[in-house]
């Protein structure tokens, strides 16, 4: 898996917090094993665990660190879902499919919470999220959102109008919401690392600081890394935004962005109750919406915007600090002590990519703004099909997937006048 120069964890409140975990050896030999996973974040993490439970000799190559990319730098807001509305998946692919995915919807959220309770993973788990309206439109959206959801069966939704959501949110940004109860936030970075340490407990081994330089397909497949090489009957490429050169068949069809984060200073416990009384995690309806939770220590996490491509801007404080206020007006005087940028993976149809290349190698990527909980989901169905039962699988690789418009020279400034339209639509209430 190629990667940039950089190799450690970025300078986040994730890396600043994370729990005790060791650093692991680089590959340095030619081996074997029943299913090498190429990617040691939340997709390839799942992977691993899932197949290591099942009893498969599982070896995980990572370029840099455990949960170096988006795994641990998100917001850490568990959204049930995926990035595309359901009546539109009704639409466009059929019911058969719509009810399919519509029934893993939320199972995602119920592995991670499994997982940290079957393993004792310490990584601030809290309850609850929000989508706040921010102009009428968006709240009869949530409204029809929520009529739809209850449609597949789930139930733990509650809609806020008028002044209601304030007993949630004290901004004056907002004129509605709608709360998942089942929904919840966490600290990502650990949650990864827990796993992972989960997964070499039951034999799976784990290398770092070690990319794959090529591919050999065949009956079995041949990783090549920069000191050694892995032979592997299966493999799994869950690389994601940090997984370029790799499988080039893929790259066409998905475009790295970047997102960009900050953390106060640690904020009262008087003042935090004033701002999220219930200490739930909050996203808005908009196109480029903003995100934003409290964290175990009391500091506001803020995040938002989308720089296609994946660059980084020179000043993330400059960028983000003026959206929290824009919520937050009160909190002009607060010290940011972080700020550090990620970058997630989109699709066209803003809908997962899942798939098998020559019926050995399988990838799970492409979660377009909801991979905390997607990319679990896509660790247990890839544990499925090596067991043989393909079916939830199939129901994502069905899934078409069209090369963004203007090939790898033009998507990133189509996206982003695109997406230009989406925010002016968004400011003016259309």
């Amino acid at each position: 898996m190629s990667t940039s120069a950089a190799t450690e964890h970025v300078a986040s409140y994730y890396a600043a917090t994370a729990n005790p975990s060791p650093e692991r050896a680089a590959l340095e030999a030619d081996i074997e094993c029943d299913v090498c996973v190429v990617g040691a974040g939340f997709t390839g993490i799942s992977s691993a665990l899932h197949l290591a439970e099942q009893g498969h000799e599982v070896v995980v190559l990572e370029a840099a660190r455990v949960g170096f990319g988006a795994s641990g730098r998100n917001g850490g807001q568990i959204v049930n879902s995926y990035s595309r509305d359901m009546d539109v998946i009704e639409a466009r692919y059929g019911a058969d499919t719509a009810r399919s995915l519509g029934d893993m919807a939320f199972e995602g959220n119920r592995i991670i919470r499994s997982r940290i309770a079957q393993y004792d993973i310490a990584c601030d788990l809290k309850e609850g999220n929000l989508f706040a309206a921010c102009n009428h439109k968006q709240l009869e959206g949530l409204r029809e959102h929520k009529a739809l959801w209850e449609r597949y069966g789930h139930h733990d939704l509650e809609l806020l109008e008028g002044d209601a959501f304030k007993r949630e949110v004290a901004s004056d940004r907002y004129v509605g919401a709608l709360v998942d109860h089942s929904g919840g936030h966490l600290h990502p970075l650990n949650l990864v690392l827990g796993q992972a340490a989960a997964c070499e407990s039951l034999g799976g081994v784990i290398y770092e600081q070690t990319p794959v330089t090529g591919v050999q397909h065949g009956e079995t497949v041949t990783l090549r890394t920069p000191r050694g090489s892995v032979r592997a009957r299966r493999v799994v490429m869950a690389g994601n935004a940090y997984l370029q050169g790799v499988l080039p068949e893929l790259e066409s069809k998905s475009m790295p962005c970047g997102t960009q984060i900050i953390t106060t200073e640690p904020l009262p416990e008087t003042q935090r109750r004033e701002l999220i009384p219930n200490d739930m995690a909050v996203e808005d309806c908009n196109y480029l919406l903003d995100y934003y939770r409290f964290t175990a220590d009391g500091r506001l996490l803020y995040g938002g915007g989308v720089n296609y491509g994946g660059q980084d801007p020179a000043d993330i404080a400059a960028v983000i600090r003026p959206k929290m206020l824009k919520t937050f007006p009160q909190l002009s005087d607060v010290r940011i002590d972080f700020a550090w940028s990620g970058n997630f993976l989109m699709t066209l149809n803003r809908l997962p990519q899942f798939g098998r290349l020559n019926d050995n190698v399988y990838y799970a990527q492409g979660y377009s703004g909801h991979g905390v909980t997607c990319s679990h989901l896509a660790g247990k169905l890839i544990a499925e099909v090596m067991r043989g039962e393909s079916g939830r699988f199939d129901a994502f690789a069905g899934l078409p997937h069209l090369p963004f418009p203007g090939g790898r020279l033009l998507r990133v400034p189509l996206s982003a006048l695109g997406a230009w339209y989406y925010a002016m639509r968004d400011r003016l209430g259309w």
